[in-house]
């Protein structure tokens, strides 16, 4: 695997510095996706016509988190780390995150473009969406940037609204995927693929017994969208070394006689060994079949014989 480009992350916008003609974007870019990924090339474009550097100022943790703690329904395509490591493969040059609490909510639009984006980010050029809301109770629109732009305090660029659309489209698309369990439409939205990261812990080794040994992935971070329950194909990586695995996501209806939240379980194809305490990636591809109670262990085991074949067929033509 090929190393991925450069790019400094900086945490707060105090510690940002050293970066010569930013061309700044501003948003939470959940999902880099296609959308996204359009209007970064744009940046990169410009600041080579400058001798400049693509910059995002992010948050985190979500600003609605924050402004709306009893909204708790919102979760993320990727976790900030996912974000990052994403946003490094499609070519950002750099990212600012700055920690989000009520004090920052409070910051006036005004106050927001004098004190953060021209004294401490020294922000030349601005990409930003036609409609983006910014400051205290959203107050700050595009038409208070154009008149700073008018007095040279940067240059602005409109993102215009068939551009926006497609970014909002896009990331409404890809959470209805993820929830209908289209994990391929997800992927293409992702222009990548949709991915999980947690820790094999121990569970109760019942696939041990019918063949079939699973790793069961616990410590996903909670703010992270999962995908229709299900049995999905894919990779897993780890270490270095990446496998061809199954996955079930779910609560094992047939072995589970209380309901139990929703659980991931791997099956690495041509892997023997312990994962315990491992930190394992995962990569969803495809979707087999929905999750199901089966009248007993061995009609079990029998599907899961032809999950494996279907799995390998798909991933051998991946």
């Amino acid at each position: 695997m090929l190393p991925l480009p450069l790019m400094k992350v900086f945490h707060g916008i105090e510690n940002f510095s050293g970066v010569n003609n930013p061309i700044l974007t501003i948003g939470t870019f959940d999902g880099v996706h296609i959308g996204h990924q359009h209007i970064i090339r744009q940046m990169n474009e410009e600041a080579e016509k400058i001798g400049g550097e693509s910059a995002l100022l992010t948050f985190h943790p979500h600003p609605r988190w924050v402004v709306n703690p009893e909204e708790t329904g919102l979760k993320l395509i990727q976790t900030l780390e996912e974000k990052l490591d994403k946003l490094a493969e499609v070519g950002m040059k750099n990212v600012i995150i700055q920690p989000f609490d009520k004090a920052f909510s409070f910051l006036s639009a005004t106050d927001f473009i004098t004190d953060v984006l021209i004294k401490k980010i020294q922000a030349k050029h601005l990409f930003i969406g036609y409609d983006h809301r910014f400051g205290h109770s959203r107050e700050g629109n595009i038409e208070l940037l154009k008149k700073f732009a008018l007095q040279d305090h940067f240059r602005l660029m409109e993102i215009s609204a068939v551009e926006i659309n497609e970014i909002n489209v896009s990331s409404t698309k890809i959470r209805t995927a993820l929830i209908e369990g289209d994990i391929t439409h997800a992927n293409m939205f992702l222009n990548g693929n949709y991915c999980i990261t947690g820790i094999v812990q121990k569970g109760d080794k019942l696939g041990r017994t019918i063949d079939f040994p699973t790793a069961n992935i616990g410590e996903i971070d909670a703010s992270k969208l999962l995908p229709k329950n299900g049995v999905y194909a894919g990779k897993v990586s780890f270490n270095g070394l990446t496998y061809d695995a199954i996955f079930n996501l779910g609560t094992r209806p047939t072995v589970n006689v209380n309901i139990i939240p929703p659980q991931l379980e791997a099956h690495l194809l041509n892997f023997s060994g312990d994962l315990y305490d491992e930190q394992l990636k995962i990569v969803l591809l495809h979707r087999l079949r929905d999750e199901k109670k089966f009248g007993s262990i061995l009609e079990l085991k029998n599907q899961i014989k032809q999950d494996e074949s279907f799995a390998r067929t798909l991933l051998r033509s991946n």
